[in-house]
């Protein structure tokens, strides 16, 4: 089985990158900018696990990037089993507060390269008759609070672009599902004040961040034939939100 992984280098995307080679999946671990910490990491990681990791670097907010990632990708001439679209960026701001250029930067990076990513690998998923779409969304899209106009509301249009695109592709044997990650311990995860995260924690019954590999043992099960009959879901992996 063969996987394209976004935002592979940190975060939930590295931490899907391992579990996904720890269960045999061959690998292209796209990020943005060349790392030789990252590159020694998947060297690694491919020898210790025995598949194949190949690094992939283009800039999601430039489309002939993109194209030229997956042109790469292709030229391999394997299967594309999966798609996991987990890279994505974060920003904090009210309506008033919240330039429309950062709303298009926001847009361009959650929502525009995401449906740019599922339109070019789909195709080959269409010829082979075969395929998992896994899109990494957030309970942001789900829930509605003060000061996340632009992350919440392009985390909500992914929720609703996967059952869009479970419903066209499904006849083609593709399958499109997403995950909505609660507060989860990374990077990203942690640019909240310390106050707002304890509000998080004090609605949520499991009291505790995510772990990026709990995240990355959903995206694997999705992935999985294990899954087949799971089509135009968000699973959500939360600890438990009560809104």
């Amino acid at each position: 089985m063969n996987a394209v992984i976004t935002g592979s280098n940190r975060g939930i995307g590295n931490a899907i990158m391992h579990t996904f080679a720890h269960n045999k999946y061959n690998i292209w671990a796209c990020a943005r900018t060349p790392s030789e910490s990252f590159e020694s990491e998947i060297n690694q990681l491919s020898k210790s696990c025995g598949v194949s990791i190949e690094p992939v670097y283009f800039d999601l907010a430039d489309e002939n990037a993109v194209k030229a990632g997956v042109k790469q990708i292709f030229s391999y001439k394997k299967s594309v089993d999966v798609l996991v679209n987990n890279a994505g960026m974060g920003h904090g701001g009210t309506l008033m507060m919240t330039p429309v250029s950062k709303l298009r930067e926001v847009y361009e990076i959650n929502v525009f390269a995401q449906i740019h990513m599922m339109q070019l690998i789909s195709r080959a998923m269409t010829r082979q008759q075969s395929g998992s779409i896994i899109n990494i969304c957030s309970v942001g899209g789900m829930e509605v609070g003060k000061g996340y106009i632009a992350y919440g509301s392009s985390k909500a249009a992914m929720i609703w672009l996967t059952k869009a695109a479970a419903k066209e592709l499904g006849e083609f044997g593709i399958r499109v599902n997403g995950i909505a990650p609660g507060l989860t311990d990374t990077e990203m995860g942690h640019y909240k004040s310390d106050e707002e995260i304890q509000k998080v924690f004090d609605r949520t019954v499991i009291k505790r961040f995510g772990k990026p590999e709990e995240i990355a043992q959903g995206a694997l099960y999705l992935a999985s034939d294990a899954a087949a009959f799971i089509t135009g879901q968000i699973l959500v992996i939360d600890g438990g939100r009560v809104i």
